[in-house]
């Protein structure tokens, strides 16, 4: 399975119901949210899915998921785009909760892989994806997610 990274930038694009969509997660244990993807022509409904905050401290990843949808061409905010449906399985609030880092993200072998990219769906190198997942499921472990 491929893995992409989705990034989000609160200066760029404010997301006035994210209290609300973590509290429908937490209810339904999913929230499904549409997302830009630059990379829009290897990305496949199914892949793993992260989402990293950018721009705005507090910076790292704030959530995962699955994408559910294959690549389509959409409008948002009158942008037009090619974008995908994400089925987040957790999303945290950098406002309120602890996020995991770039400090985190950006040591060991992870250091190779670029967490504040310029542009929203780009491809996390396959043989971090392993790392990436322990050092993710270790850290929702920590905080009781």
């Amino acid at each position: 399975m491929n893995a992409f990274l989705f990034a989000w930038n609160p200066v760029k694009w404010p997301w006035p119901t994210l209290t609300e969509d973590i509290r429908v997660l937490s209810d339904t244990g999913m929230h499904t949210d549409l997302w830009s993807c630059a990379s829009h022509k290897s990305v496949r409904e199914g892949d793993r899915a992260f989402l990293v905050r950018v721009g705005k401290k507090p910076t790292g990843l704030m959530g995962s998921g699955y994408v559910s949808s294959e690549p389509f061409y959409s409008e948002k905010n009158g942008i037009s785009r090619m974008r995908v449906l994400i089925n987040f399985d957790v999303l945290l609030d950098p406002g309120s909760e602890p996020i995991l880092g770039m400090e985190e993200l950006r040591s060991g072998v992870l250091k190779q892989q670029l967490w504040s990219p310029q542009a929203s769906g780009i491809s996390i190198r396959p043989q971090l994806v392993p790392e990436l997942e322990e050092l993710w499921q270790a850290f929702l472990q920590r905080h009781g997610k």
